[in-house]
């Protein structure tokens, strides 16, 4: 396992559409395990593979207070309800914030790691991990549902993002 670089704005590959994985191999296994450490070494609650620089769409989280890593590979979100106001942060663009509408509940599909397919039904932090991690595989970012750039905010230098928003 390794440590990626976690790509920043304004890199091409975190506004491009990622591809499918198409097969499940060595390669995609060590990729994974790299995701897992690298968002564990950030203090990120999620990854996705454009984020270190591969346009695949393969995305990893964890909730907060647990230490297992979901995997979800070729990720599609089926359904999505209800709504609520946001604070989220990403990897990729660092000493930042943002407030926005999220989805209470989303509901995706993909295949789990092993190439098993799976549906995961997530509310709150789930559903918001859910949202992020799979719009970054179509190149979007969170500052892109921001209304206006009073919803911008900048972390100061003693200021610390709580968890549940390090995306």
């Amino acid at each position: 396992m390794a440590i990626r670089r976690i790509c920043e704005l304004p890199e091409p590959v975190l506004r491009k559409k990622a591809k499918k994985v198409p097969s499940i191999d060595g390669s995609i296994q060590t990729l994974i395990d790299d995701m897992i450490e690298t968002m564990n070494s950030a203090d990120g609650a999620g990854l996705a593979a454009p984020q270190v620089g591969v346009s695949l769409r393969l995305v990893v989280f964890r909730e907060p207070d647990t230490k297992e890593a979901t995997v979800l590979i070729n990720p599609e979100i089926i359904k999505k309800e209800g709504q609520r106001q946001v604070t989220e942060g990403c990897l990729s663009i660092p000493g930042y914030f943002g407030e926005l509408t999220r989805a209470e509940t989303v509901t995706a599909k993909g295949l789990d790691r092993h190439g098993k397919a799976c549906r995961i039904k997530g509310t709150g932090i789930v559903a918001q991990l859910l949202e992020h991690e799979t719009e970054h595989l179509d190149g979007i970012l969170y500052i892109d549902h921001l209304e206006s750039e009073d919803q911008l905010h900048e972390i100061g230098p003693d200021d610390e993002m709580p968890e549940e928003i390090r995306e």
